[in-house]
């Protein structure tokens, strides 16, 4: 069982140091294929975040954690609720651009289902997602031995979404991130069940100004996993955009 948060370094090159966010109950290892081909022009770092009872904490808590172990970093992409997490780094000026894919920041950006969030525990631990989940929430059939890396899969895993998910609202969520010095991207699949495309309207709307909208089409709720070739076309330029800045190293 994991109690403090785990990093996988996926690059030693010069290029911005990233940050790859899982959601509520993915597992960072789904941004593996992103990842690798980030990293040509990027330093990915995947996450994992604690399991089990340690898991119980909102994403103010759960940037601290992923603070202490990564350090500063260039950028931040985030899937899911792994947006929350990123704006509580952001606001803390541990970041200087946030990717947000199917994300949020605050759960209003969900419209009425952002109060259904601790919901997602008990459907968790009930409803023992699997392979129609996973091929529901990616908007395409997904191969059986990669279904763990975008649903909770064993008891462990669903024991940590309840833990997660009931914490989520009793932390304040982050500020409004529109006045903060930040690069900020929105992809949006179209398809997406659990976060929809009306909620990157948003999210946007409590950004920078001009932060750029893109909508996916035929995209589920994970576009990393599903299409990571695209993510990595539409990430490259603006990862190029943000230089690696000074004091951020690869954590040890």
């Amino acid at each position: 069982m994991r109690r403090l948060v785990e990093l996988t370094e996926m690059g030693r090159g010069t290029g911005p140091r990233v940050l790859l966010l899982p959601g509520l109950g993915a597992r960072g290892e789904g941004f593996r294929a992103l990842a690798e081909r980030l990293s040509f022009v990027a330093r990915p770092v995947l996450v994992e975040y604690p399991e089990g009872s340690h898991a119980a904490c909102g994403a103010g808590e759960l940037a601290r954690q992923v603070l202490t172990a990564a350090g500063r970093m260039d950028a931040v992409v985030a899937s899911s609720f792994g947006g929350m997490v990123a704006g509580h780094l952001a606001a803390a000026g541990a970041v200087r651009g946030v990717a947000f894919l199917s994300s949020f920041t605050r759960p209003e950006h969900l419209g009425l289902r952002g109060h259904l969030i601790p919901m997602m525990g008990p459907i968790a631990v009930l409803g023992r997602p699997g392979p129609l989940t996973a091929a529901l929430a990616s908007w395409k059939r997904i191969p059986t031995e990669r279904v763990p890396e975008v649903v909770p899969t064993t008891t462990l895993e669903r024991m940590t979404t309840l833990h997660r998910a009931f914490s989520i609202l009793r932390e304040p969520p982050p500020p409004e991130l529109s006045r903060l010095p930040l690069s900020c991207l929105c992809l949006q699949g179209d398809r997406d069940v659990l976060v929809p495309a009306s909620t990157m309207a948003r999210l946007a709307a409590s950004l920078p100004p001009g932060t750029p909208q893109l909508l996916l089409r035929g995209v589920g709720h994970v576009p990393y996993f599903t299409h990571p070739e695209e993510c990595a076309r539409l990430l490259t330029p603006w990862l190029h955009a943000l230089a690696p800045a000074a004091g951020v190293e690869t954590a040890a």
